[in-house]
């Protein structure tokens, strides 16, 4: 059996909560205050979730880059994968905030999308 020993980052809290694990199941979950704590230690327990930020290239833009995120969680163990489809993008100005620019990434169900809106430039 394992102990993993967590501080939960979804609230202000920071409740110390300690997961018992035979493998990869779950035995028990404790110290949480709320049930977000208890969906957080278990879900990073199993299969860690990030948001991904980055850049990709842009054409003609104001500014050489492009910064994006992911709309959603992707698991952590395809952040290198998913790293390598960013780089392989690159868009054409103008581009606006929340466009999206990668549907359904590595079939995770989010989407890579521009975080700011950019002009052509010279205009």
């Amino acid at each position: 059996m394992t102990t993993k020993e967590l501080i939960c980052v979804n609230c202000p809290m920071g409740c110390r909560v300690k997961v018992e694990m035979e493998g990869q199941t779950i035995l028990s979950v404790s110290g949480y205050t709320c049930p977000r704590g208890k969906e957080y230690a278990e879900q990073e327990c199993v299969r860690p979730m990030r948001i991904l930020t980055s850049t990709v290239r842009i054409l003609n833009g104001e500014h050489r880059v492009l910064p994006v995120i992911t709309n959603a969680d992707i698991p952590l163990d395809l952040m290198t994968e998913a790293m390598d489809v960013i780089r392989g993008i690159t868009v054409e100005a103008p581009v606006e905030a929340d466009q999206v620019l990668v549907h359904d990434l590595l079939h995770t169900g989010a989407d890579v999308i521009a975080s700011r809106s950019m002009r052509r430039a010279g205009h």
